[in-house]
């Protein structure tokens, strides 16, 4: 009975949350054209956050002490499910756009709204051009004051855990010289997780950690800088999983 509650209770709140996105995201959108979007933050961050509330989520933001919430900076998550983007932009406290997989800018009407949002397209196995153009609208966001959002994994996880990361954004904070912002996202998994279309109640809890500077480090600083940043987030997700031990044997049992 509790199964075929929540089955109804999921059914529900995708088709409010997909009416309240499709709906208010083109108004957005286009209010955008006429209004420069950072005079236009708010209800770009009321629509995100109301997503969140609609799907049941209670959410909780902890910053460290160094955190800068005027500062540009590269946040760097780990990635759970597709209510990513709506947890990111609720929780950092600043204008911010995302690099995301180019092929989600295909996607109908979604793919077209997120360019217009203007977040960056990556593509998996970019061509030379590819890869100077992505650097090129990275530097110039950070250039123009906008954080940028990265989750260098790759792809969403399947277990809870956190895949290694990449070092293409690693190389580009040193590059440009801007800090990087360790991000975690815990809860989200017992949420909703990949390949499940299910919506459980729960809290999504996200860690801001303290600023990382790259301004001095090299390329061949690369590696070390990426696994210092992947053990600031896999530490907080890791311990958000062994405190659910303590209350089931299996920290992710299965559901329908």
């Amino acid at each position: 009975m509790k199964r075929a509650w929540l089955a109804v209770r999921a059914v529900v709140l995708w088709l409010l949350s997909g009416i309240h996105f499709f709906t208010v995201t083109p108004l957005l959108v286009l209010l955008g054209v006429f209004i420069d979007p950072r005079r236009n933050d708010w209800p770009q961050r009321f629509l995100f956050r109301n997503v969140l509330r609609i799907a049941g989520v209670k959410f909780e933001v902890h910053r460290a002490p160094g955190f800068d919430p005027k500062r540009t900076c590269l946040f760097v998550s780990n990635h759970i499910n597709i209510f990513d983007a709506f947890v990111v932009y609720s929780a950092i406290p600043q204008f911010l756009r995302g690099l995301e997989l180019e092929s989600h800018f295909r996607i109908p009407a979604y793919g077209w709204m997120m360019r217009r949002f203007g977040n960056i397209p990556v593509y998996k196995h970019p061509t030379a051009a590819q890869t100077k153009e992505l650097y090129r609208r990275t530097r110039a966001a950070l250039d123009d004051g906008i954080s940028l959002v990265v989750f260098p994994e790759g792809g969403r996880t399947l277990d809870g855990h956190m895949r290694p990361f990449r070092d293409g954004a690693f190389r580009m904070a040193i590059q440009f010289g801007y800090p990087i912002v360790p991000m975690a996202i815990t809860g989200s998994y017992e949420f909703n997780r990949k390949g499940s279309w299910m919506i459980h109640p729960g809290k999504i809890v996200v860690y801001l950690g303290e600023p990382i500077e790259t301004r001095g480090l090299t390329k061949n600083d690369v590696p070390a800088l990426r696994d210092r940043v992947h053990k600031v987030v896999s530490d907080k997700v890791e311990a958000a999983i062994a405190a659910r031990q303590t209350k089931t044997s299996d920290p992710y049992p299965a559901r329908a």
